[in-house]
């Protein structure tokens, strides 16, 4: 088990941390109630927190930010020589502690998506792990809610039964999601991104050469390119210019920042 705790990368506070910690602090705080914001968090996600100040806030208060991409732990061996043989790559990081669930008799709650993929999800969750207690599944409503919204959201998870809670809204809603609602649900919530949709097969994941070579990007580009272009063309040049910045010494990067985040209740 490796758990060399935060670490700075371009200003953000990235869990140094493989599959085996991960799983033993969910596990922990899914057993004793305890809150544990969780996110996946890959080089779309680190820029979006490194360009915005407000949600890097967000981001760096949350329990545990994994490292999703290859190149989120190619720069933390690089910058802090962790030494991390592997990645936590969100969707695999969902199936691992769906596995955990099935064993320890954990409920799970699903948040997010679309119906039609939320039963997809259901489905094969349901295939892989016939034990599993699947307390509850709820899609987005894709707008931002109301205060009466979300205590009704709360009271549904909490009434479910559920010890853990996946998130599937994109990034970066889910990663806004977890923190506001850690505090209130005083359970592990687990933001994993495209993970709902490739367990429910309504999208296709990189062949898994591609996966450990760094180069989902390509694959995933190939397969939405008027959607993703902007964020694999403009921002992987940028991201990694900044983490050699941070390696030369030429750039300081402060995770502090000046003023709390705001709450923005999408859902």
């Amino acid at each position: 088990m490796i758990d060399h705790g935060k670490k700075n990368v371009i200003g953000l506070l990235i869990d140094a941390v493989d599959y085996e910690a991960a799983m033993h602090r969910i596990a922990a705080a899914a057993r004793e109630r305890h809150p544990l914001a969780t996110s996946a968090l890959a080089v779309h996600g680190a820029m979006t927190g490194y360009a915005d100040e407000e949600h890097r806030a967000r981001l760096n208060q949350l329990d545990l930010l994994v490292p999703d991409g290859q190149p989120i732990r190619w720069a933390l061996n690089l910058l802090h020589r962790t030494r991390l043989h592997d990645r936590v790559y969100g969707p695999t990081l969902m199936l691992k502690v769906c596995g955990l669930a099935e064993r320890e008799e954990l409920g799970i709650y699903l948040y997010g998506a679309t119906s039609e993929v939320l039963k997809g999800l259901e489905c094969s969750l349901r295939e892989w792990y016939p034990k599993l207690r699947i307390c509850g599944a709820e899609p987005s409503k894709f707008r931002h809610l109301s205060e009466e919204e979300k205590a009704e959201i709360v009271a549904r998870i909490r009434a479910s039964g559920a010890q853990i809670v996946f998130v599937g809204l994109g990034c970066p809603r889910q990663e806004v999601w977890a923190y506001e609602y850690r505090d209130v649900l005083s359970m592990p919530i687990l933001a994993v991104g495209a993970a709902f949709d490739f367990h429910a097969g309504t999208k296709r994941q990189a062949p898994r050469w591609m996966q450990d070579h760094g180069l989902e990007w390509v694959f995933r580009l190939k397969s939405e390119p008027h959607r993703l272009w902007r964020r694999y063309v403009l921002l992987n040049p940028w991201y990694v210019s900044l983490v050699a910045g941070q390696f030369l010494r030429v750039r300081q990067f402060s995770p502090s920042v000046s003023k709390p985040p705001r709450i923005v209740s999408y859902g």
